[in-house]
């Protein structure tokens, strides 16, 4: 069984910056893929960023794009997420999630239980 759980999320203001993190514990699994997604209020879940584990290749939304960076920490076990100028839009519920396969969104195979993100104006 695998666990992924999320810290880091919080209330800033518009501008500023915020760094989720998401550690993976259990054994028995290996990703090959690791995905942020986020959820806000009456919309659709939408991913964010994801991370191939082998060779570290990333994808992102085109509205984070230059904004938003996704790592993996092998000695911690952590994918993290450091998310810069902050807009409004970001508020959300934020994911982690791990998949055995690629990084398309059906793929994922273990979730995390979430971290909210405020961004206010």
């Amino acid at each position: 069984q695998v666990q992924l759980v999320e810290s880091g999320g919080g209330s800033v203001q518009a501008g500023g910056s915020l760094r989720l993190s998401c550690a993976v514990s259990g054994s028995g699994y290996s990703a090959n893929c690791m995905g942020w997604f986020r959820q806000a209020p009456g919309k659709e879940r939408e991913g964010v960023a994801a991370i191939y584990t082998g060779g570290g290749f990333t994808e992102y939304a085109d509205s984070v794009k230059g904004r938003f960076t996704i790592s993996l920490d092998i000695a911690k076990n952590t994918v993290d997420l450091q998310m810069n100028s902050l807009k409004p839009e970001d508020t959300a519920m934020y994911y982690c999630a791990a998949a055995r396969g690629t990084c398309a969104s059906d793929d994922y195979d273990y979730w995390g239980q979430g971290t909210q993100v405020t961004v206010s104006s």
